[in-house]
């Protein structure tokens, strides 16, 4: 079994980009490294488990592939990894590796129908003609080749401890990306401690279903599922209760929601449901017909998404924005108004991260955060650093909201919202800024406690807010002022007299210095 090095491993994978790097651009480049890292996954399991049916079966050719059949993803012959690598100069290897990718989405399509196929290998328009575009791909395939890739199962101890690694890889080179790629990066990303502060805050358990409507990569669910499973191992629960979760998301780009299916293969959570297409004008995720209600709704929406589809959303027939339409340029509300008709009623927990203006923007959008309060939905409003992300240096928010306060519901009787502003506490980076595990803890701490703490958090009733005018920004709550320290005028006074003196003094001496070389009287 080999000694498991996850940041040689991440880095070998992330070197395979000085390909494209340059050539491409970063938000699309991540396709051409993302999918040779799970078809080289799949090779490679494929590989060690078909040596390990053929040592136990010897010649029985046919029982050896009844058993193989049966594996999670089936490769037909001839397009593995190691297959194509080993044409990898031949002039139309491009054209090789499409069709060895689509034959496995084929032998597989009920799991990986449109994720394999997603990514053209053979496009002169990103690679280059024909004679650059073999000498990257080349290049590529040789890459994934190299000892550090090889993926076996028996050489890391078991299947379950490959697919942890490779999914880890995975998510550590999608945040490379992210960290390449800029603004662009916010289509697929959301900085790990970030979803860490978001998921813990809306507290999925076991049994529950969690949704995504924006999901990007799948990330942000897979921290849910994360903290589905360190809550089982806080509790001492069975270890089966720790994976006891499903997750669901939609995404409107396709490359990308192929991105986070693969992501939700390499982390064992093969029953996820991952849609594509616009959450606003098209919701995927619907059972006979009528939005799916989560017990957890989760998402880091576009942030004020422009031409978000307002005409459609005056005929929704999901009857999603009662509480009023948001305005034509932003679409955070209608993100916002989504995620609580997709939360079950009475019992759902709603966490987005969103850009500040929505707790003060008036308008339209002050009539929909008016009746968020009115309805007693809203739980809490935490207030982060700016530069969180790398697609934006604006500080930004994430609120919670609790389909339980509503009238019928366990906590019905709630009525205060609690105010955090930790948009001060943070370490600063180099490109970006960085919330760490203390931060996070001080947050659930000030939310979980229903105290207020001075100059970071506050409980605030409704009906204060109701007298701000239904205005959530934080600093209206917290006062984070410091005091100057008091100053002493006497001695200020003193230490100036002092001062004067010696210049004085010193002025002296020069005059004389000056004299005895022959200037002045």
């Amino acid at each position: 079994m080999a000694s498991i090095n996850q940041d040689s491993i991440n880095q070998a994978v992330w070197d395979t980009a000085n390909t494209f790097r340059n050539v491409i651009d970063p938000a699309q480049y991540k396709d051409y490294i993302l999918v040779p890292l799970f078809w080289r996954y799949m090779s490679d399991v494929w590989a060690d488990h078909y040596d390990a049916h053929k040592a136990r079966y010897g010649d029985d050719e046919e029982r050896v592939a009844r058993r193989m059949a049966n594996e999670r993803f089936v490769l037909p012959e001839g397009t593995s990894f190691h297959d194509i690598h080993a044409q990898r100069n031949a002039d139309n290897i491009g054209e090789r590796i499409n069709i060895a990718l689509e034959a496995i989405e084929e032998a597989n399509k009920l799991k990986l129908r449109g994720i394999l196929t997603q990514v053209d290998f053979n496009a002169s328009s990103n690679l280059g003609e024909t004679r650059e575009k073999n000498r990257r791909l080349k290049q590529l395939l040789e890459d994934f080749a190299k000892p550090a890739l090889d993926l076996r199962p028996s050489r890391f101890g078991g299947d379950e401890v490959v697919r942890d690694v490779v999914g880890e890889a995975y998510i550590a080179t999608i945040a490379h990306f992210a960290a390449d790629a800029g603004k662009k990066a916010g289509e697929f990303y959301t900085p790990r401690a970030v979803s860490e502060l978001l998921v813990r805050l809306v507290r999925p358990r076991p049994g529950m279903t969690v949704c995504d409507p924006a999901c990007g990569s799948g990330t942000l669910l897979l921290r849910a599922a994360d903290e589905v499973s360190a809550y089982a191992r806080r509790e001492g629960l069975p270890e089966n209760e720790g994976r006891n979760v499903l997750l669901a998301g939609q995404e409107v780009n396709r490359s990308t929601a192929g991105l986070a299916k693969m992501n939700m293969f390499l982390h064992g959570q093969d029953s996820a449901r991952i849609e594509v297409g616009n959450t606003i004008t098209a919701p995927a995720l619907l059972t006979d017909d009528s939005l799916t209600r989560f017990d957890i709704v989760v998402a880091n929406p576009p942030f004020s998404l422009k031409k978000w589809g307002l005409e459609e959303a005056e005929k929704d027939r999901h009857n999603r924005f009662h509480r009023g339409l948001p305005p034509a340029s932003k679409g955070d509300y209608a993100f916002v108004s989504h995620m609580i008709e997709t939360a079950k009623p009475l019992t759902g927990r709603i966490g987005l991260i969103a850009p500040h203006g929505v707790l003060f923007r008036g308008a339209r959008e002050g009539v929909i955060r008016r009746k968020l309060v009115e309805e007693n939905l809203l739980d809490a409003v935490v207030g982060l650093p700016a530069q969180l992300f790398p697609t934006t240096g604006i500080p930004v928010c994430i609120m919670v909201l609790d389909r339980a306060r509503e009238k019928g519901g366990a906590r019905a009787d709630a009525d205060t919202v609690t105010f955090v502003d930790a948009s001060r506490d943070f370490a600063p980076g180099r490109r970006m800024n960085q919330i760490g595990a203390e931060q996070i803890e001080r947050v659930l701490a000030a939310v979980a406690s229903g105290e207020a703490q001075e100059r970071y958090s506050a409980v605030v009733t409704r009906e204060e807010i109701a007298a701000n005018g239904y205005n959530l920004n934080t600093p209206r709550y917290v006062d984070t002022f410091e005091p100057e320290p008091e100053v002493d005028l006497d001695a200020v006074q003193a230490e100036i007299d002092g001062l004067e003196r010696q210049l004085a003094e010193v002025r002296g001496r020069m005059a004389g210095y000056m004299r005895e070389l022959g200037y002045g009287g």
